[in-house]
C-alpha cells in the first residue's frame, strides 16, 4: 500500500554524479558532476567579465560578483525557463549550495585571519565612538523599518528574529571590502583611512555578535529557552575555543621557521580543525561559517604560519568556489517580486534608512570629535560599504523563512547600491590636499652646482633578487666623507590584489604608514630589512626601508609621492626583464615595465632603470673589496650629462674606475648619418652645456686618475655599434636614455622606448654583454617623457606575463 500511495507523488531521484558520455546516449547536464563544471565555468566568466568591466569605476569585485549572481538568476537570464531548467535545475541547487558554503566556510575562515585582535585593542576614542554609533544607530533604524515591511509585504514572519535580521543588516560595514577601497584611494595612511578600518574591525565582530543571536532566534522554535540555550553554547564554543585553540596553533607556529616550508600535517589538522568547528557550531544551531570564522580570528598572525595557510587556501576558495555563493543568492532573488508603486517605495525606505543610519551617525560622531567636516562626510560613506557579510545574513534569514521573496531583494539591492556609491562618493568629497612642494626641495638631479650636498636616493625592488645589485649600486654611490651623504630609502613594490594576503600586507600598512618606515618590532627573519640594515651598519649609509601596496594600475603614484615627500634627486628602477642563467634576459611581468614607463612620465625628478646583469655577483660587496669599471658613452644631451654626472660621484669610490667615451662624427660625413637642423636655438644651447659640462669633466680627470675620457670619431651606427662592443667587457653601463646628435639618432632603436636608443642596444640579446647597465632620465622641470602613443597601441592590461 505504500508504495501505490507515493507513486504519483514520488521525489526526483537523486542526481548520479558522472555520466557514460553523449555516445553512451547520457547528456552530461543530467549529471551532477560535469553540470556543477559547467556552473563553475559559467560564474567565472560572468563574474570576471563583469570586474573587468567595472575596473574603470574602481569598484570592489564584490560589487560585479553580487551582479553576476543576479544577472544568472532569475531576474534576468533565468528568465529563460530553458535556460534555467537546463543550467540551474532545482535537483542540482543541493550541490551548488554545497559547494558554495563550503568555499563560505573557508573564506570565512580566512576572513578571520585578516581580523588581528590586537588591533581591536589598540582602537582610539574617535573610532570606538564611530564604530558603537555605526552600529547603534542603523540598528535602531532597521528595526522601525522592519514595522513598515512587517505591515506591507513581511506578514507572518518570525516577529523577534525578523527585527534582529533587519538591524544587523542594516548595520554591518564590510571591512575587507572597505580595506580595498582604501588602499585602492590611497587612503589607508591617512586620518580618514585609519580611523575607517579601526572602526570597521570592531563593528565587524559586532556583527557577528548581533548575527549570531539572530540566527539562535530564527530557528522553528517548540520553546522560548531554545533561542536562549543557543545562543549561550555559542558563547561556550567561543570560550572553550579562546582557551584551547591558540596553546595549539602557538605550538605549531614555533616550529614553522622562515624561509622553511610548513609541515603539510600542520596545514591538514588546521583545516580539519576548521571543518570541525564548522560542524559544531552547525549542530549548536548558529552556523557552519561561525565556527570557521573563530578559528581564523584564533589563528596567530605572526610568522610564516599564517601566511602558509592562506597561500594553501585563498586562490582555490575565493577564485573557484566563493562566486558560486553569490550565484546561490541570486538565484535566490528575483527583482521581478518588487512590483508596483508600494514595493518600490519600500526599497527607496530601506536604501535612504541604511545610508542615513550609517551616514548620519557616523558625521555626527566625527563632529563631534572635531574631525574636518570633509573627512567626517568622507567616513560616513566608507563606512556604508556592504559586502558578503551582508549577503551571509540575508541568505540565512532567506534560508530560515525570516524573509520572505520580495524583502530579500529589496535587500540585496540595497546592498550592491550601498556599496557600488561608495568609491565614487568618497572621490567626490574627499581629495587628500597635496603636500605643497618644499622650498627646500631643490636637488632633483644628481647633476647640481654644489656636488657636495646631500644625495637622496628612492631604489625601488619588487623581489629579493633585486636586493644584491641594488646594495652594490648604493655603495657604488656613495662619494667621498667630504660631502653631506648619501640617503637611501629602500622602497619594496608589492602588488595589491582581490586575495586575502593582500588585507594581511593592509594590516601591516596600517600599523606602519602607506609607504610606511620598517620600524618598531619586527621578526629577525625579515632578510629584506635585515639585508638593508646590515648594508647601513657596514658602510654607516643611511638606509631606510619602506612598502608600497598598490595595484599594478597606480602604484606608479606611490613612487612618485614617496619622492616628492622624501625630496629624492634620483629615483632607481629595475628592468622589467631579468637574467636568466644562460645569461639571457626574460620577461618577469610586463606590469612592471608599464610602471617604469608611468614613473618617467610622472616623476618629480631624475629616473634610472637599473637592467641587472648580477652587479658585483649575488650577495653584498663590502667597501673594501669593491673592484668595479663603469663605462659612460656620451652622445650629448641632458641625459648623457646626468648620467656623467652620476659615473664622476662613483668615480670618488677608491673602488671603481670611470671610462668617458664620447661619441664624435667624423667632419667628412656630419650631417650625414641624419640630418639636424643646426641652427635651431636648443641644439645650440645644448652642444654649449655639453662643452661646458665637458671641460669641467676634464679638469677633473687631470686631478683624478680614476676616470679616463677618450673620444671616438664614428662615421655611422654600425661603427659606433663596433666602438661600443669594443668595451662591453665592464661591469656597468651608464646612458642617458634619451642622447642627442647626430650618432644617437642613427641608432634609432626602439625595442624599450623607456630604455632609449643606446640602452636598447645594450639590453638587447644581439649584443652580447655581462654589464649591467644604468639608463638616466634627467629631470627637466616635468615635462613628460611621453609614452603616450605607445601606450595607446599596446594595453598593460592586455600584456601576458610573457616568459
Amino acid at each position: 500500500m505504500g508504495p501505490n500511495a507515493t507513486a504519483g507523488n514520488m521525489c526526483p531521484p537523486p542526481m548520479k554524479p558522472t555520466s557514460n558520455g553523449r555516445f553512451q546516449g547520457d547528456n552530461p547536464l543530467d549529471f551532477a558532476l560535469p553540470l556543477a563544471i559547467l556552473q563553475i565555468c559559467l560564474v567565472l566568466v560572468v563574474t570576471r567579465g563583469l570586474a573587468f568591466l567595472l575596473r574603470p569605476l574602481r569598484q570592489p569585485r564584490v560589487v560585479a560578483e553580487i551582479i553576476g549572481g543576479i544577472l544568472l538568476g532569475p531576474s534576468a537570464l533565468g528568465r529563460n525557463k530553458s535556460y534555467l531548467h537546463a543550467i540551474f535545475p532545482s535537483k542540482s541547487l543541493t550541490v551548488l549550495d554545497t559547494l558554495a558554503n563550503l568555499g563560505l566556510l573557508f573564506f570565512l575562515f580566512l576572513a578571520g585571519l585578516e581580523l588581528d585582535p590586537r588591533s581591536l585593542r589598540r582602537t582610539g576614542k574617535k573610532a570606538l565612538g564611530i564604530a558603537i554609533v555605526g552600529i547603534c544607530l542603523p540598528f535602531a533604524l532597521g528595526i522601525g523599518s522592519s514595522f513598515v515591511l512587517r505591515e506591507t509585504i513581511a506578514k507572518g514572519v518570525n516577529g523577534g528574529a525578523f527585527l534582529v535580521f533587519m538591524g544587523v543588516a542594516l548595520s554591518i560595514t564590510a571591512f575587507p571590502v572597505l580595506a580595498r577601497i582604501l588602499a585602492e584611494l590611497k587612503l589607508l595612511t591617512t586620518d580618514v583611512g585609519r580611523m575607517a578600518m579601526s572602526a570597521a574591525a570592531v563593528n565587524d565582530v559586532a556583527a557577528w555578535i548581533l548575527l549570531a543571536l539572530a540566527i539562535s532566534l530564527s530557528g522553528n522554535n517548540k520553546s522560548t529557552l531554545i533561542p536562549l540555550w543557543v545562543f549561550l553554547c555559542g558563547c561556550g564554543f567561543v570560550a572553550c575555543s579562546f582557551f584551547i585553540i591558540p596553546p595549539i596553533f602557538k605550538w605549531m607556529t614555533q616550529r614553522c621557521h622562515e624561509g622553511e616550508p610548513v609541515d603539510e600535517m600542520y596545514i591538514c589538522a588546521t583545516l580539519a580543525v576548521v571543518l570541525a568547528a564548522g560542524f559544531v557550531t552547525d549542530a549548536i544551531g548558529i552556523h557552519a561559517m561561525f565556527g570557521a570564522f573563530v578559528i581564523g580570528v584564533l589563528v596567530p598572525k605572526d610568522g610564516p604560519f599564517a601566511g602558509a595557510l592562506v597561500e594553501k587556501v585563498e586562490d582555490l576558495v575565493s577564485g573557484l568556489f566563493l562566486p558560486l555563493y553569490f550565484v546561490s543568492s541570486g538565484l535566490k532573488t528575483n527583482v521581478a517580486t518588487i512590483q508596483g508603486l508600494q514595493s518600490w517605495g519600500l526599497l527607496g525606505l530601506v536604501i535612504l534608512t541604511a545610508c542615513f543610519g550609517k551616514i548620519a551617525g557616523t558625521i555626527v560622531v566625527s563632529l563631534f570629535y572635531k574631525v574636518p567636516k570633509r573627512e567626517a562626510l568622507a567616513l560616513g560613506f566608507l563606512m556604508n560599504s556592504k559586502g558578503l557579510v551582508e549577503l551571509i545574513v540575508l541568505n540565512i534569514g532567506k534560508d530560515r523563512k525570516v524573509l520572505n521573496d520580495q524583502t530579500f531583494a529589496i535587500m540585496v539591492l540595497m546592498a550592491l547600491f550601498t556599496t557600488f556609491i561608495t568609491t565614487p562618493l568618497v572621490i567626490a568629497v574627499y581629495k587628500p590636499a597635496k603636500r605643497a612642494r618644499t622650498a627646500d626641495y631643490k636637488y632633483r638631479t644628481i647633476q647640481r652646482k654644489n656636488p657636495n650636498t646631500q644625495l637622496r636616493i628612492l631604489a625601488c625592488f619588487h623581489s629579493t633578487r633585486h636586493i644584491p645589485s641594488i646594495i652594490n649600486l648604493l655603495e657604488a654611490s656613495r662619494g667621498t666623507e667630504k660631502r653631506k651623504g648619501l640617503c637611501v630609502y629602500a622602497l619594496h613594490l608589492k602588488e595589491l590584489s582581490e586575495r586575502s594576503s593582500a588585507i594581511l600586507m593592509v594590516h601591516k600598512a596600517r600599523r606602519n604608514g602607506l609607504p610606511f618606515w620598517s620600524k618598531g618590532q619586527r621578526s629577525d627573519s625579515d632578510h629584506i630589512i635585515v639585508a638593508f640594515e646590515a648594508y647601513q651598519q657596514l658602510s654607516q649609509v643611511s638606509v631606510r626601508p619602506m612598502t608600497a601596496i598598490s595595484s599594478m594600475s597606480n602604484i606608479h603614484e606611490d613612487i612618485c609621492a614617496t619622492a616628492e615627500r622624501k625630496r629624492a634627486a634620483i629615483i632607481i628602477l629595475p628592468f622589467h626583464k631579468h637574467q636568466r642563467f644562460d645569461g639571457s634576459l626574460e620577461t618577469t611581468r610586463n606590469d612592471f615595465r608599464w610602471v617604469n614607463r608611468k614613473v618617467l612620465d610622472h616623476a618629480p625628478c631624475t629616473v634610472g632603470i637599473l637592467v641587472d646583469r648580477g652587479l658585483g655577483g649575488q650577495s653584498h660587496v663590502s667597501a673594501s673589496n669593491v673592484s668595479y669599471s663603469i663605462t659612460a658613452l656620451f652622445f650629448g644631451g641632458h641625459d648623457d650629462r646626468e648620467a656623467l654626472a652620476y659615473g664622476a660621484r662613483m668615480a670618488e669610490h677608491p673602488g671603481i674606475g670611470l671610462m668617458v667615451i664620447r661619441f664624435v662624427v667624423a667632419p667628412e660625413t656630419a650631417g650625414e648619418i641624419v640630418r639636424l637642423d643646426m641652427g635651431d636655438s636648443s641644439s645650440t644651447k645644448t652642444i654649449s652645456a655639453d662643452e661646458e659640462f665637458l671641460t669641467d669633466l676634464k679638469q677633473k680627470v687631470s686631478d683624478d686618475n680614476s676616470i679616463r675620457y677618450e673620444e671616438k670619431v664614428v662615421k655611422n651606427a654600425a661603427e659606433t655599434i663596433a666602438k661600443i662592443r669594443e668595451v662591453n667587457s665592464c661591469n656597468l653601463f651608464l646612458v642617458g636614455r634619451m642622447p642627442e646628435g647626430e650618432v644617437a639618432l642613427a641608432l634609432n632603436r626602439s625595442e624599450c622606448p623607456e630604455l632609449g636608443p643606446v640602452g636598447s642596444l645594450l639590453a638587447s640579446t644581439d649584443f652580447r654583454t655581462t654589464s649591467s647597465v644604468l639608463v638616466i632620465q634627467q629631470y627637466n622641470n616635468g615635462v613628460p617623457a611621453n609614452f603616450a602613443s605607445e601606450m595607446e597601441e599596446e594595453s598593460p592590461d592586455r600584456d601576458s606575463e610573457s616568459t
